[in-house]
């Protein structure tokens, strides 16, 4: 009896030490497989230097869904934290094709944090051998905005162009049904006239829009003086405003020279200027100035006008967009001025401002790189490092950090320069 006793506990000792020997084999293997899905050394060879060189944002998933590869990219776009995947869009794609072996690609919206804008993503999501799931992410938030400006612009384009056209074959009928009348054929032929040259501004400031738009720096840069500029700006916009008994004040600044091409820089601060004169009523005052900001030009043009509310100081920039649509269409405004001004101040490196108050006016900076003065006079290049733009009996407003008003003096408080 004792033998079989012995025998007995002999046996179940061993058949537990066998059963546990077995156990701790499976978790050691376990354990093993494990370490090696979330091990760097099962990807493929080479395949960290390809992810290295590609322009997408790439990320390695092993079948823990850890993260074991990305790239700068992908912590950018907000797609990684620590080891793990945030988007669970990009989630759910990742676990289809690690069950389905098939390559997917997924469009999505994805923001960083709550406050940042989301930015459209295109992710393309493949197996990357029997473990790993490769995803390759684009950035595709500035296309779908140029796409979405390229199509506002066509509408808007089709738009303002049918509006002249239609109105322009509305009248020619009119002049053949009232062929008899010369008083009627008068009234209709003038006003034929007016659509046409509305039609004839459209069209050119179109064309002067997309010599710009792409911010392609002149083929010939010229320094140009920037008194030249303020002048002839001022030249060509001097005949609107008499027309409605609008006074300019200028002021040339100093001795100052930019970079660039004279012809451009002339029509940018004309389109200022006109949009001045276009939105003031008659008998009020434009101011044009000049002074010296931090080694840049800015030339200031102020009105006495409407101006602009804040809605339309953050749009005022953009194609076509008015903010008196009736004034626009009375004075033959297109919405493109403005918008053709950016894109010229942008492809000679500067900025445009704006400073504006309902019922107050408007203020537009153009700031510009300043030129080398190098050939300079000592006297010149001083005058013009102390930004003297008026006599000597209005220095001290001239040494404000102010704008100038529409009288032609220096005011605190414009914001603009």
């Amino acid at each position: 009896m004792d033998l079989l006793i012995v025998a007995v506990l002999t046996g179940t000792v061993g058949l537990g030490l066998g059963i546990a020997g077995i156990l701790a084999f499976r978790f050691s293997e376990r354990s093993r497989n494990a370490s090696d899905l979330h091990s760097d050394n099962e990807l493929p060879d080479g395949i960290a230097e390809v992810l290295a060189v590609l322009p997408s944002a790439a990320i390695v998933v092993d079948a823990g869904d850890d993260v074991v590869k990305a790239s700068p990219a992908a912590y950018t776009f907000g797609l990684v934290r620590g080891h793990a995947v945030v988007s669970d869009t990009l989630s759910d794609v990742i676990e289809r094709v690690r069950v389905r072996g098939l390559i997917e690609e997924v469009e999505f919206e994805h923001a960083i944090g709550s406050t940042a804008p989301p930015r459209s993503l295109h992710a393309r999501v493949a197996a990357l051998g029997p473990a790993f799931v490769l995803v390759l992410c684009d950035d595709q938030t500035e296309a779908r905005r140029v796409d979405a400006v390229r199509r506002d612009f066509i509408a808007n384009v089709s738009h303002e162009l049918k509006t002249p056209i239609g109105a322009m074959s509305l009248l020619a009928e009119a002049i053949t049904d009232f062929a008899d009348d010369p008083e009627a054929v008068a009234r209709f032929g003038s006003r034929m006239q007016k659509e046409s040259g509305r039609l004839t501004q459209l069209v050119k400031e179109i064309i002067d829009l997309s010599r710009v738009q792409d911010h392609e720096v002149p083929a010939s840069p010229e320094r140009v003086p920037v008194a030249r500029i303020v002048e002839e700006a001022v030249d060509r916009a001097r005949t609107v405003a008499d027309s409605k008994n609008i006074q300019l004040s200028v002021l040339h600044g100093g001795d100052w020279y930019i970079e660039g091409s004279s012809e451009l820089l002339v029509n940018a601060v004309r389109n200022l200027i006109d949009n001045a004169i276009h939105y003031s009523n008659e008998g009020t005052r434009v101011g044009v100035g000049a002074k010296l900001e931090d080694e840049r030009v800015a030339i200031a043009v102020t009105d006495q006008g409407i101006g602009l509310s804040t809605e339309d100081t953050e749009r005022v920039f953009e194609r076509f967009y008015r903010v008196d649509p009736a004034r626009s269409r009375m004075t033959g405004g297109t919405g493109l001025g403005l918008s053709i001004v950016k894109h010229i101040v942008a492809t000679h490196g500067g900025d445009v401002r704006v400073w504006s108050r309902l019922g107050q006016g408007s203020t537009f900076t153009i700031l510009l790189p300043l030129a080398h003065t190098d050939d300079i006079s000592p006297g010149l290049a001083e005058a013009a490092r102390q930004g003297i733009l008026i006599d000597s009996a209005e220095d001290d407003a001239a040494h404000a950090d102010t704008a100038p008003s529409a009288s032609g003096e220096y005011t605190q408080g414009r914001g603009a320069l």
